[in-house]
């Protein structure tokens, strides 16, 4: 099961049959130790990206229910490794995980053979919350609560820094109205190309507030959505790209230094496009270039990357490595095999909602 993994280099309404009352699904499980087969009373249960979670019972059981898509389902428990499992509606029968306990005496043979760095957030803080949670106006309404869970690490050798959590990083995001419970695998930063990469586990918890505060949440949510990478694949996969403001080019000379590219004919070609009980396969390898119209891209995103400031459009390059399939709520795997920059690697954390989130009506 891929993990949720960004490459990270430096509107209108959607459908409206998703928006509305879904068709939902049950999934239930157990979790055990695996050693001993007992119950794990009280373990996390939750889809990744989503707002949905719940505890284990006192017999390690779960239930669930989801609107139909895809999820990343992940069980974890203090003290075991964490367990995950690809799920959608085709998944009938009970699930069962047995989770491994974490071989803490390889924890020191790490720590005594690495580069860490003292006081490293001191010196790498800011720079860790730039590549994590990005540069824009909600990542400066960003807070993480636990910074000390943080561990730096820099090679010399491989001019490389890399950041290790000893838990899961607790992230409000005051912009969007989200309590982020995020447990890192990793944060490697590359100095010689300048490309960051991370990967996790993200769960959503909706903040409660004012009135005035959940009307400007509901606002600064929708303006997230708009031409993001979860817009643009619920679009791709209700056969609504034009209509929700994309434009979909594929890149012709991808070695050259300003490439070219042009509009696909047709963005649905059968060729390609596989749709089939809600599933939508895509086959169509290759470097593509998106354009969303109806949104000016940020100022601070024109400026940094020294662009023409007349510019219109948010402009994303995406590179398709293999086939990939698209589920209803948006979500797709393989996830590892779409690497995009440009405007979608600009909008990092900060910008991210759950597959569960729904545009407003305008």
């Amino acid at each position: 099961m891929r993990k949720f993994l960004l490459f990270l280099v430096f509107s209108t309404l959607f459908q409206a049959g998703w928006v509305q009352a879904q068709e939902r699904f049950q999934i239930t499980g157990k979790v055990l130790d695996s050693a001993s087969q007992s119950p794990l009373k009280g373990a996390s249960v939750f889809c990744q990206n989503t707002t949905f979670g719940v505890i284990t019972n006192n017999e390690g059981e779960f239930s669930l229910s989801l609107p139909k898509g895809g999820y990343d389902l992940v069980v974890s428990y203090t003290g075991f490794q964490s367990g995950e499992m690809r799920i959608n509606a085709s998944n009938v029968e009970p699930l069962l995980f047995q989770l491994l306990p974490k071989d803490k005496s390889m924890e020191g043979v790490v720590v005594a053979g690495s580069n860490e760095v003292p006081d490293g957030w001191n010196k790498y803080g800011n720079f860790f919350k730039e590549q994590f949670l990005g540069t824009t106006a909600n990542a400066q309404q960003c807070e993480l609560e636990n910074p000390d869970a943080l561990r730096f690490f820099y090679s010399k050798k491989r001019n490389r820094l890399k950041v290790l959590a000893k838990e899961e990083l607790r992230i409000v995001n005051k912009a969007l109205g989200y309590k982020i419970r995020y447990q890192l695998d990793s944060l490697s930063f590359e100095y010689a190309t300048k490309v960051a990469t991370y990967s996790g586990y993200p769960f959503f918890e909706t903040l409660n507030g004012t009135p005035e505060e959940e009307a400007k949440w509901a606002l600064n949510r929708n303006k997230s959505y708009k031409g993001s990478k979860l817009h643009f694949m619920r679009s791709w996969h209700s056969k609504t790209i034009e209509e929700e403001g994309f434009v979909l080019e594929q890149v012709s000379n991808q070695d050259a230094r300003e490439f070219e590219s042009a509009r696909l004919p047709n963005y649905y070609d059968t060729s390609f496009y596989y749709s089939d009980s809600g599933i939508v396969e895509i086959q169509l390898p290759g470097k593509f270039r998106i354009k969303y119209h109806r949104e000016m891209p940020d100022p601070a995103f024109v400026r940094f990357y020294k662009l023409p400031p007349h510019i219109r459009v948010q402009l994303t390059v995406l590179d398709i490595l293999n086939d990939f399939v698209i589920e209803e709520n948006g979500y797709w795997w393989e996830q590892a095999d779409l690497i995009n920059t440009g405007y979608w690697s600009y909008e990092r954390l900060a910008e991210a909602l759950p597959y569960d989130y729904s545009p407003q009506r305008e």
